[in-house]
Formats: C-alpha cells, sequence, structure tokens
C-alpha cells in the first residue's frame, strides 16, 4: 500500500474548508473531513484508480462535498504526494502553484 503526504498548503487547504463547513453547519466540518478521510483510503489502495488531469497529476472527488482531491505519485517510493484539496469551482491551476512550492 502506498503512503499519502500532504503538502503543507494541501493540509491548509483542508483546514480552509473544514472550518468554513464548521461555520455554516455544526459538524459539517468533520463530515467533509471523514469525506476527505475515505478517499484518500481508497486512493491508498487504487492510486492509479483516478484519471490524470494534468501533467502527472490525477484528480479525485470527494463524494458528498464538491472538492477534488490532486495527487502526484512517486512510484519508486511508493508515497502519493497531495498537492491541493480545491473546490470544484476553483481553477485547477492552482495545483501548480502548491507543486512549485518546492515542497514536493
Amino acid at each position: 500500500m502506498y503512503r499519502v503526504v500532504l503538502l503543507t498548503v494541501a493540509k491548509s487547504d483542508v483546514k480552509d474548508a473544514a472550518s468554513w463547513y464548521e461555520g455554516k453547519q455544526d459538524k459539517l466540518g468533520k463530515k467533509f473531513l471523514a469525506d476527505l478521510r475515505q478517499i484518500i483510503g481508497l486512493i491508498k489502495r487504487n492510486p492509479f484508480g483516478y484519471a490524470v488531469r494534468y501533467d502527472d497529476v490525477r484528480a479525485a472527488v470527494l463524494d458528498g462535498f464538491p472538492f477534488m482531491i490532486h495527487y502526484q505519485m512517486d512510484e519508486p517510493n511508493k508515497l502519493i504526494i497531495v498537492a491541493a484539496v480545491l473546490h470544484t469551482s476553483r481553477n485547477p491551476d492552482i495545483w501548480r502553484g502548491h507543486r512549485n512550492t518546492g515542497e514536493v
């Protein structure tokens, strides 16, 4: 099985989204985090199961929220590197800025 690493900017994406949802409805932020963990678990078991969206970045859609997990794979090290967790209405090119932070 692969190991998942979230870049600092992806962690910030998650924190911001969870906080926003929690502000809208009690425990909705926790549900967002649970859905995120569920999809990350699926990615860990089958990282090739999601389509390549651009370059070498794959994207998985959360089930109950309009967010996509943008990730790259480091096959030799069995790593999944989450570069961004973005709302589907945002420009997906934002992940490029995340990747260019030098964290990958």
